[in-house]
């Protein structure tokens, strides 16, 4: 489609129009869902379809990270880049549903709905996607993600584990190293953050959306 033209790039969705602060609704709900991973750091931006301005300040981060005019106004160019980054299924181009969900394939058996879990875990590789690119786009290793609670009960998971819900992430060193993982992990929307020192997380860097906070991987100074 011509540079001024909102297209239709991939089955996921389509934006129909120009998004600001003040917008409202399933659009902006959508727009929010792809841009958790910019809320700043030590923040978590709300999938309410309310376009405030923490929506506002993260469409801004968002552009500014794929250089484009960062004026927090989500128009073609914002549109036109998430399509460059999702898939037909939604999910942000280096991450899937399958290395988010390593106990079974419909998502049950957690503490919410298997929608809502794996709702939440759509958002979270949305963070991820966030946090690769600015870790230099170098790939992450997820090793799981959701699980039910007998999945959880079976890898001796805390009893409130946040991989019940769908919103937590493992992830392996990769290139990047469990501390830099974790660091990094600040700044894209994770409210749990697990590292080396915290008992149990020396073998892998844990991430997760969700309410309140709280981050412990004192080897790496968190």
């Amino acid at each position: 489609t011509a540079s001024g033209d909102i297209g239709t790039a991939d089955a996921c969705y389509t934006w129909g129009g120009t998004l600001r602060e003040g917008s409202s609704g399933e659009a902006v709900r959508q727009l929010q869902i792809r841009v958790a991973g910019y809320p700043g750091t030590g923040n978590q931006i709300a999938i309410d379809g309310a376009f405030g301005p923490a929506t506002k300040a993260a469409v801004t981060r968002f552009q500014a990270a794929y250089g484009l005019a960062a004026d927090g106004i989500a128009g073609p160019a914002t549109f036109n880049k998430i399509y460059q980054l999702q898939k037909n299924d939604c999910t942000p181009v280096n991450f899937t549903y399958a290395e988010l969900n390593r106990c079974n394939s419909d998502w049950s058996g957690g503490k919410v709905s298997a929608a809502t879990a794996r709702a939440n875990a759509l958002v979270t590789m949305w963070k991820l996607q966030a946090m690769r690119h600015a870790m230099g786009d170098r790939p992450i290793t997820v090793n799981g993600g959701f699980r039910s609670v007998s999945c959880n009960s079976a890898v001796g998971g805390a009893a409130n584990s946040r991989h019940m819900y769908g919103h937590a992430a493992d992830l392996g060193a990769g290139s990047q190293g469990f501390c830099a993982l974790a660091q990094a992990a600040r700044n894209h929307g994770f409210t749990e953050i697990l590292g080396p020192g915290y008992p149990g997380h020396n073998d892998h860097t844990h991430v997760a959306g969700g309410s309140g906070r709280f981050w412990s991987a004192p080897s790496c100074g968190i």
